[in-house]
């Protein structure tokens, strides 16, 4: 297998990364968030007027705002990636993928990657527990994209559908 791709350089591009990188690390704020929302908001109405009404009023406030985390996050990240946009591309084969991104270059070999996971239009690369990169499958050709596919679930990389 040999899959290579360019990437353009498309201010939008690093928000979209971060974006989708950010999400898989702060899904666990919405859901706490969430939790802690309908908890406050059940106390509040169960014992309105008493003493403990302020803890239910904190713990829904708490679970709102810890909703808002994730979408925080992430709009500043877009907003403060902008400027990284520059031009680069990936080069994939059955040993490694290299990346490169205006002077400069890496990559990961594939006997490192723990699983991969897709997020939107990426495939998130994980290096143990953390995310290391994305894959975007957009700019791929969909031929080269099933390609890619089939090796990572060969693999074991990516969870059953």
């Amino acid at each position: 297998m040999h899959i290579r791709f360019d990437v353009p350089a498309d201010p939008a591009y690093p928000g979209r990364v971060a974006a989708a990188l950010s999400s898989v690390r702060l899904r666990r704020f919405s859901l706490i968030g969430a939790a802690l929302a309908a908890a406050g908001a059940v106390g509040l109405l169960v014992s309105w007027g008493d003493r403990f009404s302020s803890l239910w009023l904190v713990l829904l406030v708490g679970g709102l705002l810890s909703m808002l985390y994730a979408p925080w996050v992430r709009w500043r990240a877009r907003r403060r990636s902008d400027d990284y946009a520059v031009e680069g591309g990936y080069d994939i084969t059955d040993d490694n993928i290299m990346m490169r991104s205006g002077s400069e270059s890496g990559g990961i070999a594939w006997d490192g990657v723990a699983q991969v996971r897709e997020a939107g239009d990426f495939w998130i690369v994980y290096v143990g527990r953390m995310p290391a990169t994305v894959i975007p499958r957009w700019l791929m050709s969909a031929g080269d994209a099933e390609t890619l596919r089939a090796f990572m679930a060969a693999r074991g990389l990516l969870p059953p559908d």
